[in-house]
């Protein structure tokens, strides 16, 4: 595992932040949307404390990636990269799992998302 490790603190710590959040958000996503498919017949708290259980694996990424960026990130700037990524992994969840149909609103979102990272970015 430490050569794994190392080898992850070699990449930039923004990346190593964004690959951990990409991570995360992929437990996050199906803990906030998966229990609609795949536990759509059972009562609401048996989902809740599975959806609990997924978001664990969440958080367990969530911090140390939020923890890392903050080293050379603010704020501001790791919200607006989580909010990129949120997008990024739930359009495929979407339209792959949820079988959603891909809607054109997701590429104008994706382009609010661009101004957004240009406004919070540009003083960096």
């Amino acid at each position: 595992m430490a050569p794994m490790l190392t080898f992850f603190q070699s990449f930039p710590v923004p990346l190593q932040a964004a690959a951990l959040l990409v991570l995360s958000n992929l437990f996050m996503t199906f803990a906030w949307y998966g229990h609609l498919k795949s536990l759509a017949q059972t009562p609401w708290y048996t989902a809740a404390f599975i959806s609990w259980g997924i978001a664990l694996f969440e958080y367990l990424l969530q911090v140390p990636a939020n923890r890392i960026g903050y080293t050379q990130l603010n704020v501001g700037q790791l919200k607006i990269m989580q909010e990129v990524i949120t997008l990024t992994v739930f359009v495929p969840f979407s339209v792959l799992y949820m079988q959603q149909p891909l809607k054109l609103d997701y590429l104008w979102a994706g382009l609010c998302m661009v101004g957004a990272v240009y406004f919070i970015f540009r003083g960096a």
